[in-house]
């Protein structure tokens, strides 16, 4: 496993280089196909195999993202693009695979939505995301998951 970013509460570690691209729409998508890729635009290209480290809790979560895995990208309302950037901005695609995986399978990090806000703004500094921009997108998606993605465990 190769270090991809660490900090004092979490370690981000792959068993590859993650790739990721952007889906196309083709002419000979069906309207389904289209649907999907406008609502899932970026796909995993390659199995790849996650190793999470809680350091303030000593606990180590893994866990693999499939290859063909599709998702959103960073949810950034077009009304903040110009402050934040927009949802294809090169360095939120490996945050944002990670988090879409973990807000999908809370499982993973044993319903730690805090821990899962954490790896996330580790992502994103490991990515040379601005400070500002950081500290918004981290407690913006921290709110987002504590009121709508029904996360089990409180705060801890």
């Amino acid at each position: 496993m190769m270090e991809w970013c660490s900090n004092k509460y979490v370690g981000v570690f792959f068993d590859d280089v993650p790739h990721v691209c952007i889906r196309y729409t083709l002419p000979s998508s069906t309207g389904e196909e289209k649907k999907s890729i406008k609502k899932y635009p970026f796909i995993n290209k390659r199995n790849l195999k996650v190793k999470l480290i809680d350091y303030k809790k000593d606990k180590t979560y893994n866990f693999s993202i499939p290859k063909g895995y599709c998702y959103d990208g960073a949810s950034i309302p077009r009304l903040f693009w110009r402050v934040i950037g927009s949802n294809t901005d090169n360095r939120f695609l490996i945050p944002a695979l990670i988090h879409d995986v973990l807000c999908e399978h809370h499982e993973y990090v044993d319903n730690d939505r805090k821990f899962s806000s954490n790896v996330f703004n580790a992502l994103l500094e490991a990515s040379d995301v601005y400070p500002m921009k950081r500290f918004f997108m981290k407690n913006s998606v921290d709110l987002f998951q504590k009121l709508f993605c029904k996360w089990r465990i409180a705060d801890g």
